[in-house]
């Protein structure tokens, strides 16, 4: 029973880390088309920089708080489990 939990908790670090690297390759260039229309000139170089990144972290926002539940939705369930 001790080597299951191991396993388990080796799957979610796993599913974790595979979260992280995905993340990390999340492209900069992730406007879309009205944005680009309107920062598109060598001068507004930074600006549009900036509202990628901005798209991208408001990309990544919403993931990250499924994942943050999903997690203590799945301590609660097995802290219940060990208890019964």
């Amino acid at each position: 029973m001790h080597t299951k939990n191991k396993v388990q908790k080796s799957k979610i670090k796993n599913f974790i880390l595979g979260i992280c690297i995905f993340l990390i390759g999340v492209s900069a260039n992730a406007q879309c088309a009205m944005c680009r229309a309107a920062l598109s000139g060598d001068s507004n170089v930074k600006k549009a920089e900036a509202v990628n990144d901005g798209i991208v972290y408001l990309m990544v926002i919403p993931y990250l708080l499924v994942l943050i539940i999903g997690y203590l939705i799945y301590k609660m369930y097995t802290k219940k489990k060990k208890a019964v």
